[in-house]
């Protein structure tokens, strides 16, 4: 019966910790905005880097390559694109303005493997990872430090 208790004091604190850390918003930090500049190279039907990682409010710059065929890069969500022909790279200046993860694809007919021609353009940090591994480090303690009742 003494263990009984002991569970239910234990999930009286872990569930509203688990919630707390799923669900609460995290604290603005100041960043200074920032001229961001990639320089993203289109061959083969994959960009190079096919992930870029910009603050909300940051002024972006990317100029794309193309070392095989005419490639495009398309930012849905903000309806931007550019198109470069090889040897000639093509610039598109934008403010990222839109918090989230945008995908980016190819907007020019490259090949038979075009549609899979696609990057992402993540704008503000990562929250979905760290509320993950928060949630993970509540599950491992979950699993430590609850007593075992059927014990082999």
């Amino acid at each position: 019966m003494k263990h009984k208790f002991r569970n239910l004091r234990f999930f009286r604190v872990l569930i509203p910790a688990a919630l707390l850390v799923a669900f609460a918003p995290f604290p603005t930090p100041d960043v200074t905005l920032t001229e961001r500049y990639f320089q993203v190279e289109a061959k083969s039907f994959e960009f190079f880097p096919a992930e870029l990682y910009v603050n909300p409010g940051d002024h972006v710059t990317i100029e794309l390559t193309a070392t095989d065929v005419v490639h495009g890069l398309f930012i849905d969500g903000y309806d931007l694109e550019v198109r470069a022909e090889p040897g000639q790279p093509a610039t598109l200046t934008f403010v990222a303005d839109r918090p989230g993860s945008f995908r980016t694809r190819c907007s020019v007919t490259c090949g038979d493997m075009h549609p899979f021609m696609i990057g992402k353009l993540h704008v503000g940090p990562n929250r979905l990872l760290w509320r993950g591994m928060g949630l993970t480090l509540l599950a491992v303690l979950a699993v430590i430090l609850l007593p075992r009742r059927y014990a082999l």
